[in-house]
């Protein structure tokens, strides 16, 4: 099968309905703001089983308000995993959380609950799983661990939106959870994320926080005998709100979800049947228990021949990529002392990693070629 060029790694999948949908909110009375977030935040509600949503401006936002949400404050300890982009760890350093990192497990990259526990202290205030691939975490062995330390359980799940845990939907799992719409997930506003809730209180700090920490409810005003238009700033946030055009975007494209969800899992399976017979190499892990949106599609080769492999699948036009360069990696946490040896499945993991391309609208045709050429490039280096 002769090559195709130019295949993406990952693309956003946007048709007419979705285009409408912005161009009738241009011509709209509100474009940021205004009663288009709200329905989007309903809609959200839905497909995640929570009784709250918070839509932010980016997935990166969503983690800093959930992390404001559950009170995070300088010297706390929070515990997740380096598999990671580094925005689970740092939105959580920057108002002055600590780090720790525990290790994964080497079949799904997922944060291990064995090792999350061997790291709780007195001064842990959050644990932060993230569902990498798309993959949920094991959040029910999470959840005990949470409970039974009076700690909140966070959920990453900017690769999880639609995601099924033992028939339940991610959203509904932890006691708050961070998502994410940036072009290449599960849905898309263009940039933006939302925290989800079955708390109360997490949703209504959650909230203020992405608006300034204005505080405009007269249930929480401490002056109330000022007129309508009185608000008061309690507590700092940030702008961190999502205009009326992207919740459009957002709304029409959660219509889709359940056929990106089929789409995703024929492409998964594809590569699976193309590449299932290629000697020493490792699919992706997938627990009977979960429904998975397979956000990425992570194999692992022998690390000695990784490079070569991916400079010659790019050289070919398949966009690939490695999905992550451990977060304890990276200059700033060498810095601060980290090490990717105190993570060593983390470590190896990471060693053998390349992403092959996963988005919706990517061809059985493409799925085949992509899988012949890794095939060739596998036995050339052995």
């Amino acid at each position: 099968m002769a090559p195709m060029k130019n295949i993406p790694y990952g693309h956003q999948s946007v048709n007419l309905s979705d285009v409408f949908a912005v161009a009738r909110g241009v011509r709209f009375e509100w474009i940021t703001r205004g009663p288009a977030v709200e329905k989007f935040e309903r809609d959200i509600c839905k497909i995640a089983g929570s009784a709250y949503a918070i839509a932010v401006s980016s997935g990166s936002a969503a983690l800093h308000c959930a992390y404001a949400a559950i009170g995070l404050e300088p010297g706390d300890e929070v515990i997740t995993t380096p598999l990671t982009f580094a925005a689970t760890a740092t939105t959580a350093m920057n108002p002055g959380g600590v780090i720790l990192f525990a290790d994964i497990h080497p079949d799904t990259g997922n944060i291990d609950p064995k090792s999350v526990e061997a790291l709780i202290s007195l001064r842990t205030k959050a644990i932060v799983a993230v569902d990498y691939a798309g993959h949920p975490a094991d959040m029910d062995e999470l959840m005990v661990l949470g409970k039974k330390h009076g700690i909140p359980v966070i959920e990453d799940a900017a690769h999880s939106l639609g995601s099924l845990y033992k028939g339940r939907p991610v959203g509904s799992l932890a006691d708050i959870t961070a998502l994410s719409f940036f072009p290449t997930k599960n849905i898309t506003t263009g940039e933006g994320g939302a925290v989800v809730t079955n708390n109360p209180d997490f949703a209504r700090k959650a909230r203020l926080f992405r608006s300034h920490g204005m505080v405009r409810d007269k249930e929480f005003l401490h002056n109330t005998s000022e007129g309508p238009w009185h608000r008061e700033l309690q507590s700092l946030g940030l702008n961190y709100r999502m205009p009326d055009l992207l919740a459009r975007l957002g709304s029409s494209q959660l219509h889709r979800l359940p056929i990106f969800h089929k789409k995703w899992k024929q492409v998964f399976l594809g590569y699976k049947e193309n590449l299932s017979h290629v000697p020493n190499l490792t699919l992706p892990f997938h627990h009977r228990e979960s429904d998975p949106m397979w956000r990425l599609y992570p194999l692992r080769v022998d690390p000695r021949i990784r490079r070569a492999v991916f400079e010659d699948l790019r050289a070919a036009g398949i966009g690939v990529q490695v999905n992550y360069i451990p977060v304890n990696s990276h200059p700033y946490f060498r810095e601060l002392g980290f090490t990717p040896d105190s993570t060593p499945h983390a470590r190896d993991y990471y060693a053998g990693e390349i992403s092959l391309p996963m988005f919706a609208d990517l061809s059985s045709r493409s799925v085949k070629v992509i899988s012949q050429k890794m095939a060739d490039l596998r036995r050339s280096k052995k």
